[in-house]
């Protein structure tokens, strides 16, 4: 979950970085998420490049299939909608595959030829050698010499966005008082649970930071936030003053995170939690029942960065503001993905 994940949200520059050529079309495809389409459109918009993304979904046996040769795995390039990826227009025009995800990579792979180079993003979990280069964070637990890591996954919010962002906001924000707490909320998956109870604990943490600090209170749920949680959150949010973004008109997603003097967010998103400390905001995570080696070790490292901090269960309140500094790690890996590719 993350940018995409949210309405009302701006892109960032797409200005051309280290003397990429302006023009040049990506393919980007991976499974229909909005955490997926969030990393594949960063790396694209970030990278100077124009692209589109196009959902897949790879049936277990059309994965089997595109392992096998190349003449057989041919008519399992489909998209969600079944025409043949192939056979779609922005697919001639382009001239890089970006790959995102398991069953993206499975597709990437399948894309890839002399003229069309394939940049995969997370771990496909595949033999990495069917990729160009492979663009993951640390905690994906991979190597090799067409692999880049980093420690924060990449996204659009560039400081220019972010920049941007600031001002359309700021203005907004004026006449509200300081400090501004802000939550950005995510949802249950695979991993994590995220209900009313979860939701009421965070409210009322949320509720007394605001009574021990003063200022203000804002929260913007995403679309995985169930009805349930929505309830409990406005509830009690609200009841104490505070405000929670209900789906109408501009969604201050990027505005809290450009503006925000004490952020927190749940642990469930890897890509929300790299928008969230590319900003200047001291990041608090909210943890949540379940479990997923991989955001452990991501959250772990960045707490180990000072960038932040994990909500302990004894705590009844956010800690008062730190000094932070931004933390995104896209740059470097697009300098040498640039670098890499030659193009």
């Amino acid at each position: 979950m993350a940018l995409a994940d949210y309405a009302g949200t701006q892109n960032g520059s797409n200005t051309p970085l280290c003397g990429q050529q302006a023009g040049l079309a990506a393919f980007a495809v991976g499974e229909d998420f909005a955490g997926m389409r969030s990393q594949a459109m960063g790396l694209v918009m970030r990278a100077g490049w124009n692209g589109t993304f196009h959902p897949v979904c790879p049936s277990k046996f059309a994965r089997v299939m595109l392992r096998g040769p190349r003449w057989i795995g041919k008519s399992f390039l489909r998209g969600n909608d079944g025409m043949g990826l192939e056979e779609n227009p922005a697919f001639a025009q382009s001239s890089v595959v970006v790959s995102v995800g398991g069953k993206g990579g499975e597709i990437g792979a399948g894309l890839r030829s002399s003229k069309r180079p394939v940049v995969q993003i997370q771990n496909p979990r595949k033999n990495l050698s069917r990729f160009d280069l492979i663009v993951a964070c640390r905690h994906d637990d991979i190597a090799g010499p067409n692999v880049l890591l980093g420690r924060t996954a990449l996204h659009g919010l560039t400081p220019e966005a972010l920049q941007q962002a600031r001002e359309f906001w700021q203005p907004q924000f004026a006449k509200l008082p300081r400090p501004l707490i802000a939550a950005l909320v995510g949802g249950s998956n695979g991993r994590f649970h995220f209900g009313e109870a979860e939701a009421r604990r965070l409210a009322q943490v949320l509720v007394e930071t605001l009574k021990a600090e003063g200022g203000s209170l804002i929260v913007t749920p995403s679309r995985r936030t169930s009805a349930a949680a929505m309830k409990v959150l406005t509830a009690i949010v609200e009841g104490a003053g505070g405000h929670v973004w209900n789906g109408e008109g501009e969604n201050p997603y990027e505005g809290l995170i450009a503006c925000a003097d004490n952020l927190i967010v749940t642990i469930d998103s890897v890509s929300m939690i790299s928008e969230a400390v590319a900003g200047c905001a001291p990041v608090t995570i909210y943890p949540l029942p379940g479990r997923s080696r991989r955001i452990s070790d991501f959250v772990e490292e960045l707490e180990l960065a000072g960038r932040v901090h994990v909500l302990e269960d004894a705590e009844t309140r956010l800690p008062a503001p730190w000094l932070a500094q931004t933390l995104d790690d896209t740059p470097y890996i697009l300098a040498e993905l640039h670098k890499r590719l030659g193009f």
